[in-house]
């Protein structure tokens, strides 16, 4: 009998500017949903960043849809539920974003995905280490992971 060995994938955070933006199909971020829904990654969520979701996708879409969007995340086999064990708070223009940026190094994902600009600050830092993904680059990043 042959064993079937899994191939790894990636361990992604993912910002709430790019889950909003993967929910419409004519946006080019749908790509990303639709890796999530074939199990290419695992999405890696906290309470904290599930609340931010329910909110800002309620005020950008309707409850309906974050309601959706949430018993996805609660119930898919491919997210990762973790919080962060330590607070680095590197962030210091827009603090609110450290939620991401911690989960992201306490839980050593792969990378973080977001349009946001405050990460950059990641490109430079020795320490800790974080890979900033633009949703434009996540077919390249993708592909790292395929063979």
């Amino acid at each position: 009998m042959s064993e079937v060995i899994e191939k790894p994938k990636p361990k992604l955070v993912v910002d709430t500017n790019v889950l909003i933006t993967t929910l419409n199909r004519k946006n080019p971020e749908f790509a990303i949903y639709t890796a999530f829904e074939r199990k290419s990654f695992d999405w890696i969520v906290s309470t904290e960043i599930l609340a931010e979701y329910a909110e800002k996708l309620t005020d950008f879409y309707s409850e309906t849809t974050a309601n959706l969007v949430f018993d996805i995340l609660c119930t898919a086999t491919n997210v990762i539920f973790s919080e962060p064990f330590y607070r680095w708070g590197i962030i210091q223009d827009d603090p609110d974003d450290n939620k991401f940026s911690d989960l992201a190094i306490s839980a050593s994902a792969d990378g973080l995905l977001t349009f946001d600009k405050h990460y950059q600050i990641f490109i430079d830092l020795k320490f800790p280490k974080l890979n900033i993904i633009h949703p434009k680059n996540f077919g390249t990043f993708m592909q790292k992971w395929t063979y």
